[in-house]
């Protein structure tokens, strides 16, 4: 698994964050990295989800160049 530590402060970013585990908890798919727990201790949820072995996308969109076609088909799965 891997572990996510979001600091929650702010009403709006508490409200889209929890949207978001709200959505991966009750969706599964092959292509996406899954929901496997969360635990709130204090002002930092913590998320529980599958381990993603190439490391995040965001990690990947800001260190690599992608043409639109390239984007495109990442998306599409």
């Amino acid at each position: 698994v891997a572990i996510k530590k979001i600091q929650l402060q702010g009403l709006r970013k508490n409200e889209l964050k929890v949207n978001e585990l709200m959505v991966m908890k009750v969706n599964r798919n092959a292509n996406l990295v899954n929901y496997v727990d969360s635990y709130l201790v204090g002002e930092q949820l913590f998320l529980f989800m599958e381990y993603m072995d190439g490391g995040t996308l965001s990690n990947v969109i800001s260190k690599t160049y992608l043409s639109e076609d390239e984007m495109a088909a990442i998306s599409r799965e």
